[in-house]
């Protein structure tokens, strides 16, 4: 006796799906090893910029950084904000290391805002892995609209 099943396209199709993320494709295909040998991942920096009246507030995401290794850069309306994560050395001896997914290196991010900074009222803080920005406007208006004749 045999045992046939009737084909049916839509019946268990799997299909994909984008929330999956490609590392964990990779991960189960084991193949992230050698991905990760080939070429290391940069730090990045994540932020939320909004505008309150007179002020422009910058939330930026930095974990693992110190204090100290922060830098934040106003030219008129660019802020640039750059920071190094440093490699711990804590290796022992006889210890490997199987699996690394901090990212060290330098990491920077700049943007344009819609008017000038006044970059002696700029404030600065960092508690958390938060780096804080309160930008004030500059007073006056800075852009001209030519007629075109």
């Amino acid at each position: 006796m045999s045992n046939l099943t009737r084909f049916n396209p839509f019946g268990e199709t799997v299909r994909f799906s984008p929330p999956w993320d490609v590392d964990d494709m990779l991960d189960r295909f084991m193949m992230r090893p050698a991905w990760r040998e080939m070429g290391a991942v940069e730090p990045q920096i994540k932020m939320d910029v909004s505008e309150a009246g007179s002020h422009y507030m910058v939330k930026a995401e930095i974990p693992g950084v110190q204090k100290d290794d922060i830098r934040v850069t106003i030219d008129g309306n660019l802020v640039s904000i750059s920071a190094e994560v440093r490699q711990e050395k804590d290796v022992k001896e006889g210890e490997k290391v199987i699996r690394s997914e901090r990212c060290y290196g330098k990491a920077m991010r700049s943007f344009r805002l819609d008017q000038e900074v006044d970059q002696d009222k700029a404030e600065a803080k960092y508690a958390d892995g938060v780096l804080e920005l309160t930008l004030p406007k500059k007073n006056g208006i800075t852009r001209k609209e030519l007629a075109v004749s």
